[in-house]
C-alpha cells in the first residue's frame, strides 16, 4: 500500500485528548482584604504631615479633603502649604497615602458646638 492511499474500511475515530481543568488558586493575603475604613471623595480626613501654622512649620494632624481614590492609595488636598519629609513644599498641596497608613485617619467628631442663641449682655 502506498502512503498516499487510505483504507476505505477504516473509520476515523475522534481522539480524546486529556485537557487541563483550569482551577483558580486561592489568593493569599497578608491580612483580610476588607478595609477597616472606607473612604469617599470629598470626605474630610486628618493627616499627620509637615505643614505651616502662622508661618511656622510644624508636624501635626491637619484637616484635608479626599480628592481622588486609587486602587491602593488616597489623595488628600489641604488648604495650607504642606511639605515632604525632605523639606520640599508640595506645589498642589496634595499628598498621597495608602489606605492602611497610620498617618491618615477619619476626622474626629469633636468639634466645638456652635450656639444658635445670641447671649444677652
Amino acid at each position: 500500500m502506498n502512503a498516499t492511499t487510505t483504507n476505505p474500511k477504516k473509520r476515523s475515530v475522534p481522539v480524546k485528548r486529556k485537557t487541563r481543568k483550569s482551577t483558580i488558586q486561592p489568593i493569599s493575603y497578608m491580612r483580610d482584604p476588607g478595609q477597616e475604613h472606607t473612604f469617599t471623595v470629598a470626605e474630610k480626613v486628618e493627616a499627620y504631615c509637615d505643614h505651616e501654622i502662622n508661618e511656622d512649620r510644624t508636624r501635626d494632624w491637619l484637616m484635608g479633603t479626599i480628592v481622588q481614590i486609587d486602587n491602593k492609595m488616597v489623595a488628600v488636598q489641604f488648604r495650607t502649604n504642606v511639605y515632604l519629609t525632605e523639606g520640599w513644599m508640595v506645589p498642589d498641596r496634595i499628598l498621597w497615602f495608602t489606605f492602611n497608613s497610620e498617618h491618615l485617619r477619619q476626622l474626629s467628631g469633636k468639634r466645638p458646638k456652635i450656639e444658635d442663641e445670641i447671649p444677652d449682655y
